[in-house]
């Protein structure tokens, strides 16, 4: 493998960097929006799921009132 200087490792470096493109403030914010919508969506299903499963188990034992 090549040896590659310090000097020529920071301009390739700084070459990768300008290729990166950025979403906009406010794609950022309508993609966090979403993710917090999907998360409670996501807990909620979950709660509900448990809720019914733990509703059901104490149905099936008998246990608790």
């Amino acid at each position: 493998m090549a040896q590659t200087s310090p000097a020529q490792f920071i301009r390739q470096v700084r070459q990768e960097a300008s290729k990166v493109t950025w979403t906009s403030r406010r794609e950022t914010a309508i993609s966090t929006g979403m993710v917090f919508v999907m998360v409670i969506l996501a807990a909620a299903f979950f709660f509900l799921v448990d809720f019914v499963l733990a509703n059901g188990v104490r149905l099936i034992f008998g246990i608790g009132g």
